[in-house]
């Protein structure tokens, strides 16, 4: 694996048997999911979903990232706007992992530090969308923008 690639790590959940129900118990036959991990450390990550939700998750990201044939976009712009959406959802372990396989992509610093303006943009829309929402809401209007007149 290369330095800067974002590992896809096998995590097999044990089954202790106590509390599941039949269904629960028929997951449990294929317990390893393929899941995102942005190194190899031991992680806690994961820990609060039940095995079957482990599984769904695993194939709904090797389906987005590891499946080349249904692609669309380019990998390299596929994890640069894996970076901007990390960044917005405030993601610590997903801003890492993508910004490791972008790097590892050819991503060059140029085109990382626009995709962290483009999330900085979304983001400061985002808390102006909300704060006009609470204006709105509140019958604020502290700075408004001028009309055009009608002559």
């Amino acid at each position: 694996m290369a330095e800067n690639e974002l590992e896809v790590t096998t995590v097999s959940t044990p089954t202790n048997g106590a509390g599941h129900d039949a269904a629960a118990a028929a997951e449990q036959v294929s317990t390893a999911t393929t899941i995102p991990m942005a190194s190899d450390e031991p992680t806690d990550s994961y820990s609060m979903l039940e095995p079957r939700m482990k599984k769904v998750y695993g194939a709904y990201y090797k389906e987005l990232y590891y499946t080349p044939e249904r692609r669309i976009l380019d990998p390299k712009v596929q994890e640069l706007v894996s970076i901007a959406a990390s960044l917005v959802a405030k993601c610590e372990g997903c801003i890492d992992g993508h910004m490791k396989k972008a790097l590892a992509l050819g991503a060059t610093k140029e085109e990382i530090s626009e995709t962290i303006c483009i999330a900085a943009a979304i983001n400061a829309a985002a808390v102006i969308d909300h704060s006009d929402g609470a204006a709105a809401r509140l019958g604020l209007s502290h700075f408004p923008t001028p009309r055009p007149r009608k002559d």
